[in-house]
C-alpha cells in the first residue's frame, strides 16, 4: 500500500488513467467506449486489516508501505468507512490500559456496513482464557453502547464469538433494498458504493433476457439475488462452504424464489454439464429443464480454467466480472473468436492502486 499516493485532490486524475490503460489493454477487442463507476476519494471500503504495534505502554495500528519499505503508524486511515475511523479510535483507547486484552494482540481486522453495523476481529499470538473472555465481553458492552458492533477473538486453532461471526449489509439498488450476510474471512465486495454501482450496471445489461440465468463463482450470492428479477430462473454454483451458507440466508432474507444454489466448483460443474461425471450434490436437479441463454460469471483473480471456458464460450450471451485485467484479456483471446463485446465497464473498487475491477458483457457474433 503506497499510503502518500491517497490524496483525494488527485483522484479524478488517478481513474481517467485507469480508464485509458484499461481502453489501451483491450483496444484489439473493438470493445465499445468504457462506462466508467468511480469510488468516494475517501471513506470507500467496509473492511480493513491493521497490524498492532507495542511499543512500552503504547500501542497502535500500523501497514507497512511498500513504497517507503516502512511501517506507518495508522490512529485513522483514509479509505476506511467513517465507522471504521470512529471504531478504531474507541477501541484503542480502550485495549491500551487493558493487559489481557492488549497481551500479544498482533492484529485487528474490521467489517463494516453502509447500514451501520461492524464487526472487530482481535488476533492473538496466545491462547484466550477466561480473563480475556470476561473482559472483551466488558469491552463489547461498554463499545455497544456508542456502536451496533460485535466481536471475535482468535489465536492458533481457536475463535470466540461474543455474538455472531457476520454482519449483515442492505444496499440500496435501484431503489429496492437488498440484504446481505457477510460472514468474517469470507470474501465480499470492499466498496460498498461501488458494489452497488455493480450490480445496477449487471441488472441494466440483462435487461429484456430471455429464459434462465447460469451463474459460476456466485460467493454469497451478491449478483445471483439482484439478478434474478431479470430470468425466470436462476441456477448458481459455489464452492466455498461458509460463502454458500450466507447464500442461502441472502435467499430467504430477499424473498427470492427462482435461485438455486449447488455447492460446487466450476470445474466440477463443468465435467457434470459435459456429462463427463455424476455428482451426488445434483441428485434431484435437472439441468436438462433449464434454458440458459446467458452466463454469469466472476471468477478469481486467475480468471477461467481451460474446461470452464468452453463451458462458457457455449452461451449465447456472457457477463463477466474481473478482478484482474491480466486473466481477463487472456480469456477474451479464446472468447472473441465466438462474441463480442457489446458492453465494458470499469468499476473502481480500489482507489490510489493499480487495481481494475471490469466488466463485459458478450454477445455471440
Amino acid at each position: 500500500m503506497n499510503l502518500a499516493a491517497m490524496d483525494p485532490q488527485t483522484y479524478d486524475a488517478q481513474l481517467d488513467a485507469k480508464r485509458i490503460k484499461l481502453e489501451q489493454a483491450f483496444a484489439q477487442f473493438a470493445a465499445p467506449s468504457v462506462e466508467v463507476f468511480a469510488s468516494e476519494p475517501a471513506h470507500y471500503r467496509m473492511r480493513a486489516e491493521f497490524r498492532v504495534w507495542h511499543e512500552g505502554d503504547d500501542l497502535y495500528y500500523y501497514m507497512f508501505d511498500k513504497v517507503l519499505n516502512a511501517k506507518v503508524r495508522c490512529d485513522q486511515y483514509l479509505p476506511a468507512s467513517t465507522l471504521i475511523n470512529q471504531v478504531m479510535l474507541a477501541l484503542m483507547a480502550e485495549l491500551k490500559p487493558n493487559h489481557s486484552l492488549r497481551h500479544k494482540l498482533f492484529q485487528v481486522d474490521f467489517l463494516s456496513t453502509l447500514s451501520g453495523e461492524i464487526l472487530v476481529s482481535l488476533l492473538y499470538h496466545r491462547q484466550l482464557d477466561a480473563q480475556w473472555h470476561s473482559e472483551a465481553s466488558a469491552l463489547k458492552a461498554k463499545l455497544s453502547q456508542q456502536f451496533n458492533i460485535n466481536l471475535i477473538g482468535r489465536a492458533r486453532k481457536q475463535k470466540i464469538d461474543l455474538d455472531k461471526d457476520y454482519v449483515v449489509e442492505s444496499l440500496e439498488v435501484n431503489g429496492k433494498t437488498l440484504h446481505y450476510k457477510q460472514i468474517e474471512n469470507s470474501f465480499t465486495q470492499p466498496n460498498a458504493n461501488v458494489a452497488i454501482k455493480m450490480l445496477e450496471w449487471a441488472i441494466d445489461v440483462t435487461q429484456g433476457s430471455q429464459g434462465d440465468l447460469l451463474e459460476l463463482y456466485c460467493g454469497n450470492g451478491n449478483f445471483s439475488i439482484a439478478l434474478a428479477q431479470n430470468f425466470k430462473r436462476v441456477l448458481a454454483t459455489e464452492l466455498a462452504k461458509p460463502s454458500v451458507d450466507a447464500a442461502q440466508y441472502n435467499i430467504a432474507a430477499n424473498g427470492i424464489e427462482n435461485l438455486q444454489i449447488i455447492r460446487m466448483s466450476a470445474e466440477d460443474f463443468s465435467d457434470a454439464m459435459a456429462k463427463k461425471r455424476q455428482f451426488r450434490r445434483l441428485e434431484g436437479i435437472d439441468l436438462d429443464s433449464y434454458v440458459c441463454n446467458t452466463i454469469f460469471v466472476d471468477p478469481p483473480r486467475a480468471g477461467i480454467d481451460p474446461d470452464t471456458l468452453a463451458l462458457v464460450q457455449g452461451y449465447e450471451r456472457i457477463l463477466y466480472i474481473s478482478c484482474n485485467p491480466e486473466t481477463l484479456k487472456d480469456n477474451l483471446e479464446q472468447l472473441s473468436k465466438t462474441h463480442k463485446i457489446s458492453r465494458f465497464a470499469l468499476f473502481d473498487q480500489f482507489p490510489y492502486t493499480d487495481h481494475m475491477e471490469s466488466g463485459v458483457l458478450l454477445e455471440r457474433i
